[in-house]
């Protein structure tokens, strides 16, 4: 019986070993399985995230996928942080904007890159509040300060007003000048509408003031008659003078 007993006692403490070491791995593999969950969570989220910053707008032409803008951005970097402006600059290539485009990114009186920013600028003149957008001179510094408003506008718009916003470069400002300024971003408008036929007909303020100033300039069969009209009744303009340096005709 004393060797019965003992037997048993062995046989119970190696089955009770054995359901110890058959509960320690299944908590092992329990343990393993939640933290598996777990990074393929992460995974999961960290792709939806990838996607989500991967997702072109609908604000740019179809050639402008991800990639795309990976591969320009390098030569646009310098004017801001927006790749809309990225997008835009890179869209007034085979315009009548090329000196614009040119000229921002830093073949202008300053010979630097103008910085462009997306602002609210009725904070920098009460009197801007309505504008579609300013051309700065801080210091030997050009910016170019576009209405906030106009952040979810087609890239091309941008691109027109940009081309006009380009060739203030100076802290003087005419008549003339944004006489000639205007008739640019219509020439500009004009070949992004033949280059993205589709985009004339987006629903937005900024094109629907490209929209007019097209209109304008072929109703002056290509010329700035209407334009200048437009420009010299314009409230906005009432206090600057006729000319200013480098636009000296009307």
């Amino acid at each position: 019986m004393y060797i019965i007993k003992n037997i048993i006692i062995i046989y119970v403490n190696s089955f009770s070993g054995e359901l110890k070491e058959s509960m320690k791995l299944k908590k092992h593999t329990l343990k393993l399985l939640s933290l598996g969950i777990v990074f393929v969570g992460m995974q999961y989220a960290a792709q939806s995230a990838q996607n989500t910053l991967t997702t072109v707008p609908n604000q740019y032409p179809a050639k402008y996928t991800p990639q795309y803008i990976k591969q320009i951005t390098p030569g646009y970097k310098n004017v801001g942080k927006d790749e809309i402006f990225y997008v835009a600059l890179d869209m007034l290539k085979d315009t009548e904007g090329m000196f614009s485009r040119n000229a921002i990114l830093g073949n202008n009186l300053s010979g630097k890159p103008v910085k462009i920013e997306f602002r609210n600028l009725g904070q920098i003149n009460p009197d801007y509040a309505t504008f579609d957008a300013v051309g700065w001179k801080k210091g030997k510094n050009l910016y170019i300060y576009i209405n906030e408003k106009h952040a979810t506008a087609p890239a091309g718009a941008i691109a027109a007003l940009l081309s006009h916003e380009a060739l203030h470069q100076d802290e003087f400002n005419s008549l003339a000048e944004e006489t000639y300024a205007w008739t640019m971003e219509a020439f500009v408008w004009s070949d992004i509408v033949r280059l993205y036929p589709d985009i004339e007909k987006s629903e937005h303020p900024l094109v629907d003031r490209e929209n007019k100033l097209k209109k304008l300039l072929e109703k002056g069969n290509k010329t700035n008659k209407y334009i200048k009209k437009a420009v010299l009744n314009n409230s906005g303009y009432k206090n600057l003078p006729s000319y200013s340096p480098g636009f000296d005709d009307l």
